[in-house]
């Protein structure tokens, strides 16, 4: 068993317990992460769960989290970037959260280039893990239930798009953004829901597009990089996507932070350039 295999199977371990015990942390506020914004008691006993799973696997190197400033050195290998679970805000009202983990063969700050796997996990009316890594040809999708991970199937995107989802109030994000948008609605049912793990898993299901454009409240874009944006361009273009920040793939954007973020779009392609060339004129 490699070192990839070590994170992924104490990735599933862990998902497992925290599929099981979410109820448990649905109402609990805990201050603020290191971005300024509110955490639940969900986000940090999430996070202690997957680094006491990940950061003493030989093999790894680095632990970053989006609920921790800084990162920890693990000793010598892979650096994993982990959003311990995306979408908290929704636990209060019983919707979808997620995990979203990369894993990076470089010291972070790193581009997506360096990534070697992405893992997104979706907690919802029953809990799913999907995989892309360097050393297999496929994106595979895990059914996760009563302690046992079952091959569920693989993941490309559908040719034919069905779904959008685009991010922000349309009082806060450019005219180039909201014509686009509107033009996208017109032909894409619309759905959006908050998390960004399960907004991206109807895409990858029925094809489409997601998106977290910059606004006015985030002119930089809302999603983190190394914990978010990064890992899900890797599993999209991984199963025949495309990813971009608007003008370039987002496996391209070099952050010089560990919590720097990135305007999001993923989808498919001929959607994806679509978007570009919108934000372009």
């Amino acid at each position: 068993m490699n070192t990839l295999d070590e994170i992924e199977r104490a990735v599933k371990d862990t998902a497992h317990y925290v599929s099981g015990n979410l109820a448990n942390h649905a109402d609990r506020s805990a201050g603020e992460n290191p971005s300024g914004e509110a955490q639940v008691g969900g986000d940090v006993w999430a996070d202690d769960l997957f680094f006491d799973a990940v950061a003493h696997i030989d093999g790894v190197g680095a632990y970053a989290s989006e609920e921790r400033a800084d990162v920890v050195d693990c000793g010598e290998g892979y650096s994993v970037a982990i959003d311990p679970l995306d979408g908290s805000a929704n636990l209060a009202s019983n919707n979808s959260v997620g995990t979203i983990i990369g894993v990076y063969d470089a010291p972070l700050p790193a581009s997506g280039r360096s990534m070697v796997a992405s893992i997104m996990v979706l907690y919802g009316p029953y809990t799913t893990l999907t995989v892309a890594r360097s050393d297999r040809d496929v994106v595979q999708e895990y059914l996760l239930r009563d302690g046992h991970s079952e091959r569920w199937g693989q993941f490309s995107l559908p040719d034919e798009p069905t779904v959008v989802g685009l991010a922000g109030k349309t009082g806060e994000r450019s005219d180039a953004v909201n014509a686009a948008a509107e033009r996208f609605e017109r032909d894409l049912k619309l759905r959006y829901g908050g998390a960004t793990v399960a907004d991206l898993a109807q895409v990858l299901e029925y094809g489409g597009l997601f998106g977290y454009p910059a606004t006015t409240t985030y002119p930089g874009g809302k999603l983190r990089i190394h914990f978010e944006a990064a890992p899900l361009a890797y599993l999209v273009e991984a199963a025949g996507g495309a990813s971009s920040d608007g003008e370039q793939s987002l496996l391209d954007v070099d952050p010089e932070g560990i919590h720097d973020r990135t305007p999001t779009f993923l989808g498919n392609e001929e959607l994806v350039d679509e978007l570009e060339a919108a934000l372009a004129e």
